[in-house]
């Protein structure tokens, strides 16, 4: 898995992303407070990868977080998910010195790193992740987008649960070689394994009800 995370931050956080910036002296608390990650203590120029969720446990959006400064940080997100984002983020924003201001991607993703990313297996929201639908579980890099020393955040006890019972999602994100469209039921021996949610270049992301023994 630490291939796929190095892969992300090589080629996926430099594509054009919808970025937000937080500035205020409670900045470090507060997205502390709302993330799956450990954010406390980040120093100047680390960026690390967390979910982002509602309270029932459900993903909106897989984020990149990056601290600037003692007071600022950047929040970097998907193409088209930084509106959710911001608004999820505004939602608890109560009496702190947070200022959130989002500056949408100014160019579409290149053709090579979405087939790059594809054939990596990362998942993309709107694609693999639906806002208020997928959850943690379902994503093959959960243990690098969550701390489960820290303390509490929206939607943790789902996380929590999951882990301390070692259960598992329903559905897990494969990668298969085929050229499906988006959409299409993928069938294996007369059997529906899943539904395509990303095709490119004969590879194929596919949201696959999970097997006993995977």
């Amino acid at each position: 898995m630490n291939d796929l995370i190095e892969w992300e931050e090589a080629v996926w956080a430099v594509a054009p992303r919808d970025v937000i910036s937080a500035v205020g002296v409670d900045t470090e608390r507060y997205l502390h407070s709302q993330l799956s990650q450990q954010i406390e203590g980040l120093s100047d120029g680390d960026r690390v990868l967390s979910l982002l969720l509602e309270p029932t446990g459900k993903v909106i959006a897989l984020i990149g977080v990056l601290r600037r400064s003692t007071n600022e940080f950047v929040i970097d997100c998907d193409p088209g998910d930084g509106e959710q984002v911001l608004a999820r983020l505004q939602r608890f924003l109560l009496r702190v010195d947070v200022a959130l201001t989002l500056v949408p991607a100014d160019a579409a993703t290149p053709d090579d790193v979405e087939h790059s990313r594809v054939a990596q297996g990362w998942p993309r929201g709107g694609h693999e992740i639906i806002a208020g639908e997928t959850i943690p579980a379902e994503l093959p890099m959960l243990a690098e987008l969550v701390s489960f020393t820290k303390g509490c955040y929206p939607g943790q006890e789902l996380v929590e649960r999951m882990d301390a019972r070692q259960s598992s999602s329903p559905f897990e994100i494969i990668r298969m070689a085929g050229d499906l469209d988006v959409g299409e039921e993928v069938i294996v021996d007369d059997v529906a394994v899943g539904v395509v949610t990303s095709s490119d270049g004969g590879a194929m992301l596919v949201r696959a009800r999970r097997r006993r023994d995977s």
